[in-house]
Order: C-alpha cells, then sequence, then structure tokens
C-alpha cells in the first residue's frame, strides 16, 4: 500500500513517539511493524543513524493519524501527548506565505515603520544617557549629605534653595527639617548631633536633616537644569 504523505509533509518517527510515551523503541516500533502489516496504517520503515556510534537501525515515519492509531494501540494514556506534539508542529507551518504584491508590500511598509521606530527609541536612549546616568550616579551614592551641598551640585545659591523648599512645602516653614512624609519616601534622615546648653545650663538636643542618594535624585529631577527641570 502506498503511504499518502500529508500536506506539508509533516511526519512523527517511532523514535520521537517512543520518547513521548516513554516506551523502549523496539516495542513502539514491533506494534508499528504490526499495524502496518495488517493494513491498519500505512507507515513506512526507513532507517535513522545513532548519533553514537553511528550505526543505523530501522524506525517508522507516521502520518498524525497513523501515529494516534498507534498510540492508542500502544498507550492509551499517551495520547494527549502526541496531540499536543502535533498541534505544535503544525503551528510552525501555519504561518501564512506572502503570496501577492499587495501583501509583500504592506510586509514592507510594516518593516520600514518597526525598523524607523527602532531608529527612534535608539535616539532617544542615546539623548537621555547622560541624563540618566547623572541620575544613576547620584542614587549610587553611599550615604547622605547636606543640603547646603545639593545646592552647591545642582548650582543654585543656599539661600534660594532652602526658600524653595519651603515654598513647595517640602521644608517646614521657618525650618530647615523636612515634612515627615519626605522623610517616609526616603528622601530625608534626621540625624541627631550633640546637645546644646542654654545660658541657663539647660541642655536642648540638636538634629540636621541630610539628604540621601534617592533624595538627591529628586531634589536635582526638581531644581536642576540637568534633565530640563526647573531652575
Amino acid at each position: 500500500m502506498e503511504m499518502i504523505i500529508p500536506p506539508g509533509g509533516l511526519l512523527m518517527t517511532s523514535v520521537e513517539i517512543a520518547a513521548l510515551t516513554s516506551k523502549r523503541h523496539d516495542q513502539v516500533l514491533r506494534t508499528a511493524r504490526d499495524l502496518a502489516a495488517q493494513g491498519i496504517t500505512q507507515s513506512v520503515e526507513c532507517q535513522y543513524r545513532a548519533t553514537v556510534g553511528g550505526r543505523e537501525y530501522p524506525m517508522h515515519q507516521l502520518t498524525k493519524r497513523d501515529s494516534l492509531v498507534l498510540v492508542a494501540r500502544l498507550s492509551p494514556e499517551f495520547t494527549g501527548r502526541i496531540v499536543d506534539r502535533w498541534m505544535e508542529l503544525e503551528a510552525v507551518i501555519a504561518v501564512p506565505a506572502i503570496k501577492t504584491p499587495a501583501t509583500f508590500s504592506a510586509a514592507l511598509r510594516l518593516a520600514a515603520e518597526q525598523a524607523e521606530i527602532i531608529e527612534e527609541q535608539a535616539a532617544k536612549i542615546t539623548s537621555d544617557a547622560p541624563k540618566v546616568l547623572f541620575a544613576e550616579t547620584i542614587r549610587a551614592i553611599d550615604g547622605v549629605c547636606h543640603i547646603d551641598k545639593v545646592g552647591k551640585m545642582i548650582g543654585i545659591g543656599r539661600t534660594k534653595l532652602f526658600r524653595r523648599l519651603r515654598e513647595d512645602h517640602i521644608l517646614i516653614e521657618g525650618s530647615r527639617m523636612p515634612y515627615q512624609k519626605y522623610i517616609d519616601k526616603g528622601y530625608f534622615t534626621v540625624i541627631e548631633g550633640s546637645p546644646y546648653k542654654d545660658s541657663k545650663g539647660v541642655e536642648h538636643p540638636t538634629f540636621t536633616a541630610m539628604v540621601t542618594g534617592a533624595g538627591q535624585v529628586f531634589l536635582v529631577r526638581k531644581y536642576a537644569k540637568v534633565g530640563g527641570a526647573e531652575s
């Protein structure tokens, strides 16, 4: 009986079926031979070369229908694995081919549009690189610094910076201490200093607000000219 090759030429070997069903190949091969001899399937026997030793061994090549018949006879519980494998094989050849000039032109336009998008993204990455590098450099700073130092870093005078911080309700009015929400965000940390004594000899605690690495990024983005932020 002549074997009918399916559209697309997809075939599954008895070796692959043995692997999918966790059976010995000689058992799968024997069942394939029996089914073919009875005329139930149309699988054909051929040879394959072993990867180790290079010796040739017999195997059967089966269509989708014949592979399902074989598994139903051999190990019905593994039918699902064979069906899944066939779905994978058929999905590979399911991509429609470009057949007409119109669809070919559309594909070219799509490719051109995608290339343009990629170029725009690359240009943006290039233009943003100094800003990103600046921000990441600050973020990587281990430790904290005084607010005054941030002002020098971004080119704003000490008096002007403190005024802006109070106007923007980052620092408490009449104080150099930040609002609690900015401490909670990790932008500032408050360090207790050495207490001082007043004229009556009474000690008072002292506190200093320090800017964290994340806080430096926040202040730079908000006030510095770097990155196009407001001055």
